[in-house]
């Protein structure tokens, strides 16, 4: 066979169209592997870092109840826990797979019964700082507006429960009457008493007074006494220790019933374990023990539905007897409460 040389114009001829299919080849190749990049580049979207706005809800008998997040805040537990040593603070938090800084929820609870709009508690405001103060925002984003509500009850005058209720000086809830144990405002109200209490409770006492401030003046502060019923299917139930007036409050229609208790409960991984654990907030340590274990008892003898302020958001469940302490169940997911809650 004759050797065909390169240098010979038909080879040339005949080379020069497959070297084209060889670069257009490379050339879409190429272009597909640049269009790979291009797709992977606009895959990578931007982080949020934001939950979503803070509400849940569910329905006990006919009442709609909406839990409201204010905010989680750094709880210093190591610090702030008593009649509990370190050491079973890191076993308890251990157990739950947590580790400090602790969050700790600050939740409100958002009750319409059909004919009234009652909020229990109203978190901190601008109280606690850029963590908080997210109660208006929340409540808005679940369907309500503030001139709305009608009753703001509670469970106790802490910065993280009353802060809500003042909005730049002025009443946060303008149509709303705002109710608390006579015990409680007596205590929190009276400038006598911040001179014999703790100093690291001396700002409560100028908190409490600038965030009803409004609502006295108008007349809308209105204190009650005893285990008042204060609107159809709910009533105060008196929770004294943690401070004199802690009030919890029972909520009931139908056949249910929740208890919506206030400061029972701080940290539960510590205290659900052991009851006897308490906080140095607590105004009688002694009292708040036996009022706390006199709660977990009612709500798990009866089943009651537990509206828990510190307890992670929503702060909803049932506590069951574990042992020498209780165990926390939180309420199961429903995404759609208005079909199940009527009965």
């Amino acid at each position: 066979m004759d050797t065909i040389e390169l240098h010979d114009p038909a080879v040339r001829r005949l080379a020069r169209p497959r070297a084209l299919v060889t670069c257009a080849a490379y050339l879409a190749r190429a272009l597909c592997f640049l269009f790979m990049f291009v797709q992977c580049a606009h895959a990578a979207a931007p982080q949020v870092r934001t939950q979503g706005p803070g509400f849940y809800r569910m329905m006990l008998g006919s009442y709609e109840i909406t839990a409201i997040l204010d905010g989680t805040h750094d709880f210093p537990v190591d610090t702030v826990m008593t009649n509990v040593t370190r050491a079973q603070i890191d076993h308890d938090l251990a157990i739950d797979d947590l580790s400090l800084p602790v969050q700790g929820s600050i939740n409100a609870f958002l009750i319409n019964t059909g004919s009234q709009l009652i909020l229990i508690d109203t978190g901190a405001g601008v109280l606690y700082g850029d963590c908080c103060g997210r109660l208006l925002a929340n409540l808005r984003a679940a369907g309500y507006r503030p001139e709305q509500v009608d009753l703001v009850l509670l469970t106790h005058m802490h910065k993280d429960h009353v802060g809500g209720i003042n909005l730049d000086g002025k009443a946060a809830f303008p149509n709303a009457i705002v109710r608390a144990s006579r015990l409680e405002a007596d205590y929190w109200l009276d400038a006598h008493n911040k001179n014999t209490a703790p100093p690291f409770l001396s700002s409560f006492f100028d908190a409490a007074a600038q965030s009803v401030a409004p609502y006295v003046a108008t007349g809308r502060f209105q204190p009650f006494d005893g285990d008042a019923v204060l609107a159809p299917g709910v009533r105060a139930l008196a929770a004294p220790g943690h401070t004199p007036g802690h009030t919890a409050y029972v909520v009931h229609n139908g056949s249910q019933t929740m208890l919506v208790w206030g400061d029972i409960i701080h940290v539960a991984s510590i205290q659900l374990r052991d009851p006897d654990a308490t906080v140095e907030y607590d105004s009688n340590a002694y009292v708040a023990q036996q009022t706390r274990r006199d709660m977990l008892a009612l709500a798990a003898r009866q089943h009651y539905v537990v509206g828990a302020a510190h307890i992670a958001f929503p702060g909803l469940g049932h506590v069951s007897p574990d042992g020498n302490g209780y165990r926390w169940i939180p309420l199961n997911y429903d995404a759609d409460p208005a079909k199940h809650g009527a009965r």
